[in-house]
């Protein structure tokens, strides 16, 4: 029999070697490559990239959901005991929503128009189970409460429209909390919110996963997003993960040149704008080497690093880098734009 704090100690979720592939210009393309992931009891985790590097892809393969024109090329994702990727449709109907809950970038999209807010939490409990009639009514009501939605009863009574982006957002958060699910998977919650709301809902988030002990995967471009509510953090650039380290620890000695750019895209009034190592070019992935995929835009990349791919391994206790150069870089932490030896790159 395991103990509590072995319990304490295993992943909610582990995903191993996961690699997605999309059929596009009659051919298959890789989009997500090698993935090793795993997300601790009551912990939050933080997935970063630009648009197209695949986090969002990570995020819906965590639900078990096959895209249409992709398929699963290799990995498993492991969930209480199963693998997520080799269930059939009914089994994963029964875990999502109930054990895993999910919040979609576009609450307007993802709520149902012609029922109530009160309604559409009322069906995700009786779909599951949970509660049925005038109990899951006193759970909905309970719920809106939790997730700080202003008069609970008269907003059970309304429809989507009728409430603001921050309010539908709540009641999305509320749906996904419904089931007390072990994990929530959050895609990019708080875009297109105004700065005020996205702040009163990131706290909300970390409340919550306080008060009900859940582990959430927080996916977002956003930095200072993650920041706020992350204690670890996977930077993703082309369809692998190429850092994982403590938030506090990666904002203050980011090791990949990638991860380095990211956060010096993030506005510092202690930090001038040309002293930052900012990111150039875009992500293109038909000019990817055999190698290190971020060399064609990364001021350090040598030939070795474009013929020979970068394996993620331990720069320090509980942090990840995938970077053949990251010890020459980490002692010159404030490097501009020059390489190491001193000459400019273009």
């Amino acid at each position: 029999m395991s103990t509590q704090a072995e319990n304490e100690s295993k992943p909610v979720i582990r995903v191993a070697g996961l690699s997605v592939e999309y059929w596009t210009h009659r051919r298959w393309v890789e989009v997500v490559s090698g993935v090793e992931l795993s997300i601790g009891p009551r912990e939050i985790l933080g997935l970063a990239g630009e648009s197209g590097c695949g986090k969002s892809t990570v995020a819906y393969a965590l639900l078990g959901e096959r895209r249409p024109g992709s398929r699963i090329r290799s990995g498993n994702i492991l969930f209480e005991g199963r693998d997520l990727l080799r269930l059939g449709d009914p089994e994963l109907r029964k875990i999502r929503g109930a054990r895993i809950g999910f919040v979609p970038q576009n609450p307007t999209a993802s709520l149902t128009p012609s029922m109530s807010c009160g309604a559409q939490i009322v069906e995700v409990l009786a779909f599951h189970g949970a509660a049925r009639g005038g109990e899951a009514k006193a759970a909905a009501l309970d719920l809106m409460g939790q997730v700080g939605l202003p008069d609970a009863a008269a907003t059970f009574v309304k429809y989507p429209h009728q409430l603001s982006g921050g309010q539908q957002q709540r009641v999305v958060i509320a749906m996904a909390l419904a089931c007390r699910p072990a994990l929530i998977v959050l895609d990019e919650p708080t875009t297109g919110l105004d700065v005020t709301t996205q702040w009163r809902i990131l706290r909300l988030l970390s409340e919550l996963r306080d008060r009900l002990q859940t582990a959430l995967l927080y996916v977002s471009h956003d930095l200072s997003a993650l920041a706020e509510i992350c204690d670890r953090i996977a930077v993703m650039y082309a369809g692998k993960i190429v850092e994982v380290a403590p938030t506090a620890e990666l904002f203050k000695a980011p090791r990949h040149p990638y991860s380095r750019g990211l956060l010096a895209s993030v506005p510092r009034i202690d930090s001038p704008p040309e002293r930052r190592l900012a990111l150039r070019g875009t992500l293109k992935r038909e000019d990817m080497p055999a190698g290190c995929r971020f060399a064609p835009r990364c001021d350090f990349a040598e030939q070795a690093c474009r013929e020979r791919e970068p394996l993620l391994g331990l720069a320090s206790e509980a942090h990840h880098v995938a970077c053949r150069r990251w010890r020459e870089l980490a002692a010159r932490p404030d490097l501009g734009r020059e390489s190491l030896d001193g000459a400019h790159v273009a």
